[in-house]
């Protein structure tokens, strides 16, 4: 049997005959021989032995092993032998005088806490419902994203089809657009400026009085010059 288990059937065995001062010690560092060390008072030798019989019949109950029981003839000082586990079940004035606390006690164990660990131990899983189980499940998995209708999905084979022939046509249409833009003038060509009126008509006077100066240079002597020295 497992200690847990078997420190916690020997607790509630003595508390079931109303034990006094139950302490339960850990011994596996102090000795190979037990695990386990309890010791209760009984206020009388007709308490000391009801509280060996409830401890050997509680652990006979749950399938545990029962060594040896001695001292039940004065029922002084009552020794119950589990195996793993040693119950020193002593009146008042014998414990006093024996201490055994003093020579085993280096490591005390909290019975409550150790009762509580061996019934979480042997608790059995809760069953639930299956309905609640089911409505449990729904709430903690993800919801999984709802199928494509056979239309819907039609719809978005024709649309990843007609994308890449959509994509070729605007670039054809931007291909065409970029053609008929005039080319950009580059640097040093000759940008032609229209005449201004008024130098277009400087331009044919100056054209009509040509012919006569030409005619006037004709007709003047030419000069002479000095002959050298």
């Amino acid at each position: 049997m497992d200690i847990k288990k078997l420190q916690a059937l020997v607790i509630d065995a003595l508390e079931d005959v109303k034990a006094q001062d139950i302490k339960l010690f850990d011994t596996v560092h102090l000795t190979s021989l037990f695990d386990r060390l309890a010791v209760a008072s009984g206020t009388s030798n007709r308490q000391t032995k009801a509280l060996a019989a409830s401890v050997r019949d509680k652990v006979k109950e749950n399938g545990g092993t029962i060594v040896s029981i001695e001292g039940e003839d004065t029922g002084e000082w009552v020794l119950v032998d589990l195996g793993d586990m040693i119950v020193h079940i002593m009146q008042p004035a014998i414990r006093a005088y024996y201490r055994l606390e003093e020579i085993w006690g280096d490591k005390e164990v909290k019975f409550g806490a150790a009762k509580r660990t061996a019934k979480r131990g042997d608790e059995a899983p809760k069953k639930t419902s299956r309905h609640l189980t089911s409505q449990t499940a729904t709430e903690i998995e993800p919801k999984k994203p709802g199928r494509k209708t056979a239309a819907r999905k039609t719809a978005d084979d024709d649309q990843a089809v007609k994308a890449p022939a959509k994509k070729a046509a605007a670039k054809k249409v931007a291909t065409k657009v970029a053609a008929k833009k005039p080319a950009a003038k580059t640097a040093g060509t000759r940008v032609k400026v229209a005449v201004s009126k008024t130098a277009e008509a400087y331009k044919k006077s100056v054209a009509k009085k040509a012919p006569a100066k030409k005619a006037a240079v004709k007709r003047a002597p030419a000069k002479k010059t000095r002959s050298a020295a």
